[in-house]
């Protein structure tokens, strides 16, 4: 569910941010899987942040570097496979981070239990 403070972009608000045509987003999102904006009870589009950044990304590859739409799409494919793997080490890590912490914390608590020879 979305957060009420969350701000939404109608189609022409975008079309203005990003200087394309509507029919322009219109197409774009029947060719690219990832660009999905939620739809209101009228059948609105109602872009998030994350759309529009997804359009301007976009844009930047089809005009700026000049991929075809399918280059394009294969340029992004790859950028969320890396993000889920970049994911998936980085929980590895966490749970590892997590692990060595409580072993250290077990070390400093058993250490004065040991003793020192000198303490009597």
């Amino acid at each position: 569910m979305q957060e009420a403070s969350e701000k939404f972009y109608t189609i022409g608000e975008v079309a203005r941010l990003t200087g394309l045509a509507p029919h322009v987003l219109r197409y774009w999102e029947s060719e690219f899987e990832l660009l999905r904006p939620q739809k209101d009870a009228a059948g609105r589009r109602r872009y998030t942040e994350k759309d529009l950044n997804l359009v301007r990304e976009i844009q930047y590859l089809l005009h700026a570097e000049r991929y075809t739409i399918e280059g394009a799409r294969r340029v992004l494919e790859r950028r969320k496979h890396a993000d889920s793997e970049m994911r998936a080490q980085l929980l590895a890590l966490r749970a590892f981070l997590q692990r060595l912490q409580e072993h250290l914390a077990f070390q400093l608590y058993e250490e004065p239990a040991k003793g020192n020879p000198d303490q009597d």
